[in-house]
């Protein structure tokens, strides 16, 4: 992967892979500013924003804003986290200069119509509803509180309706200015595009781009002494576990030694807990691990679901895994093929604009720079066994420990009872 990284005159970041021997491109515009920014009072307002952004500009509806993409064969998405927001384009590199100029528009000169809010609000009201619906949803939320308890990290990315119904056009317009500016702004461009082409198209749309400084979070301050244990009954057909580990953050050089402590317990079918909870003892149909990283702070999670009956059995077995895990660490074979595993999907993932442009701007918007794919490789190719049964002994403790459950029959005391290493 090759890739130019600067800085701008108006003060935003630009990262740009040129492909030649391909047809298209992909254009990402990476705020930093996300869920964990938010005050209590606007739980859920960089969500809001990024449902407005759509909703017309002064030169166009929203759904000219649809067609002036779709038109010619693009898309066009955006997502919120914790500590970015997105908005990205993909379509054939011909229409290059057509995606910059929507998407700058878009983020300029949104006009957030007083009618659209309204409706708009309807809109993510429903989403949240749709969401407790979903037991799988519910869990990592109640998990995710757990983790980060009193933190903006520990709240729903979307608000709760309560928030949603009281946040007002003022509200959205000022928290928009506030951080949408060009000190907060990264721009990744993967595809059939040289950087001098993409700074042509770029420099005369970003002069309309006000100037500012990077958002600034609070930092994640844990007093964690012992497991923490949520239960939600609801009358569902199959109870959902999810549990946390608190983790290494991004910047920490642990880190690649934790994804492939996920990857040899949870992230294919060739792992230790789908063997052994699937497999072994039929007990679910899914169960996976997950490893996320933020800027202080991270998380190793694992998530089931399993048969109401079985909840217990399958809660055990998977903290007994874990546990007999950090107690020997992983075998040389399991090592070598997590390490082949990691490899192998980073690089056939790269293949895409799409995700190289997403490599790209999560770097650049979380480091302030652009990580060569060569030196990850590098890096995970030399974690040794002993460094994965050292980070796991660190992160399976029950000061570290949460858990999560959705379940019509699941008792708090007996889930809190088994809930330990």
């Amino acid at each position: 992967m090759m890739f130019s990284v600067e800085k701008l005159p108006c003060g935003a970041g630009l990262a740009v892979a040129e492909m030649p021997q391909v047809e298209s491109v992909s254009v990402g515009l990476w705020f930093g500013v996300g869920g964990r920014h938010e005050p209590e009072r606007l739980s859920g307002v960089s969500h809001f924003i990024e449902h407005m952004i759509f909703k017309g500009t002064r030169r166009r509806s929203a759904r000219e804003i649809s067609e002036a993409v779709e038109g010619v064969g693009g898309y066009l998405n955006a997502f919120t986290a914790e500590e970015m927001t997105c908005y990205f384009a993909k379509a054939s590199a011909r229409h290059f200069p057509r995606l910059c100029d929507v998407l700058l528009d878009m983020l300029v000169h949104s006009t957030f119509p007083p009618e659209e809010i309204e409706r708009e609000r309807g809109v993510i009201c429903e989403e949240i509803r749709m969401y407790e619906d979903q037991p799988q949803q519910v869990a990592q939320e109640k998990l995710n509180a757990l983790l980060w308890a009193g933190h903006p990290l520990g709240r729903p990315l979307a608000g709760t309706v309560k928030h949603v119904e009281r946040m007002s056009r003022a509200d959205l317009m000022d928290y928009r200015q506030k951080h949408y500016h060009a000190g907060n702004l990264w721009i990744s461009i993967a595809g059939k595009v040289s950087p001098a082409q993409a700074k042509a198209v770029l420099e005369p749309l970003l002069k309309r781009l006000q100037a500012g400084r990077p958002a600034k979070a609070s930092p994640v301050l844990v007093k964690q002494r012992a497991p923490r244990v949520e239960v939600v009954r609801k009358p569902i057909e199959q109870s959902h576990i999810a549990i946390g580990l608190r983790s290494v953050s991004r910047h920490d050089p642990q880190r690649f030694a934790v994804r492939l402590m996920s990857v040899i317990l949870g992230e294919n079918m060739s792992s230790r807990l789908f063997q052994e909870i699937r497999e072994k003892h039929g007990l679910a149909y899914s169960i996976q691990s997950t490893v996320s990283y933020l800027h202080d702070t991270g998380c190793f999670g694992i998530s089931a679901g399993v048969e109401n009956g079985k909840l217990s059995k399958a809660l055990t077995l998977a903290l007994k895994s874990v546990k007999q895990f950090a107690a020997k660490g992983p075998t040389a074979e399991e090592l070598t093929r997590a390490k082949e595993y990691t490899l192998g999907q980073m690089a056939l993932s790269l293949e895409s604009t799409t995700n190289q442009m997403m490599w790209m701007g999560e770097h650049a918007i979380s480091h302030g720079k652009v990580i060569d794919p060569s030196k990850v490789t590098e890096k995970i190719e030399s974690v040794t066994a002993s460094q994965i049964k050292a980070i796991a002994q660190t992160l399976v403790q029950d000061s570290r420990l949460n858990v999560a459950v959705v379940s019509p029959v699941a008792e708090a005391e007996s889930i809190r009872a088994l809930s330990h290493f």
